[in-house]
């Protein structure tokens, strides 16, 4: 009995080929959903990141206008934009950019608030607690004016700014530790001390209209909370300040 001799046909070149490009395919796909994957883990801790230093941001100008309160103080936050809001009247006679009496207490008694709160979100020797792993970034002392033109060798930006300056100056001499508050341990490139200042004369109203109680809410002492935020790398300890 003759047995037959059964030969494969080799596989078409075509199908072959297409074999390859699928694996390539489906390997690329695999690598696709890794990296997005990855990428979503990232996006989920800077959001982390994020909103716990508004919530952190916001405790501070809570416990900020507590304490402020205690002491005889009466002042507005804003914990959306981070703003703890001085009026101009309590500091400030009408024109003049030097602090008047009952304004020396009052920054007085901020600045002593400022050191009361906010040692262990900043890199502070008078942290006695534990450290917030949300650091503040800046506080800017801003000021500003109403719209009204003056009249002179002032104008509303200049007084902004000697206001601001003037306030900022007495922060420090009211509390001199004030100006040992850092944004990171010194040893850290970039650190710097948290308070700066700035001035915006008219440009920047938190009331509209020309009516006097307009003008009024619009000539203030601002200082602004800046917190750090997570850096521009991907891992999640390069985000997180090291104390």
């Amino acid at each position: 009995m003759i047995e037959g001799v059964v030969r494969r046909r080799p596989p078409e070149e075509g199908e072959s080929y297409f074999m390859s490009m699928t694996d390539m395919m489906v390997g690329l796909l695999l690598i696709f959903i890794i990296l997005l994957a990855y990428f979503a883990l990232n996006l989920k801790s800077k959001t982390e990141e994020l909103t716990g230093a508004n919530i952190t941001r916001a405790r501070i100008l809570n416990d900020l206008q507590q304490s402020l309160k205690n002491k005889g103080l009466q002042v507005e936050i804003d914990t959306k934009t981070g703003v703890l809001r001085l009026p101009d009247d309590v500091l400030f006679d009408k024109s003049r950019y030097d602090l008047s009496e009952r304004g020396h207490v009052a920054v007085g008694k901020v600045a002593s608030a400022m050191v009361e709160v906010l040692p262990c979100f900043t890199a502070s020797s008078l942290c006695k607690g534990e450290r917030s792993p949300h650091l503040i970034d800046a506080v800017f002392v801003e000021g500003h004016t109403d719209s009204d033109v003056m009249v002179g060798e002032m104008n509303n930006y200049g007084l902004s700014v000697r206001r601001a300056e003037a306030t900022f100056a007495m922060l420090q001499q009211a509390q001199p530790a004030l100006t040992t508050f850092l944004n990171k341990p010194a040893s850290q490139p970039g650190a710097a001390p948290i308070l700066g200042l700035s001035g915006y004369g008219p440009d920047r109203p938190i009331a509209s209209g020309q009516d006097e109680a307009a003008k009024t809410r619009n000539r203030r002492i601002d200082l602004r909370f800046l917190m750090t935020t997570p850096g521009a790398g991907l891992d999640r300890d390069i985000l997180r300040p090291k104390l």
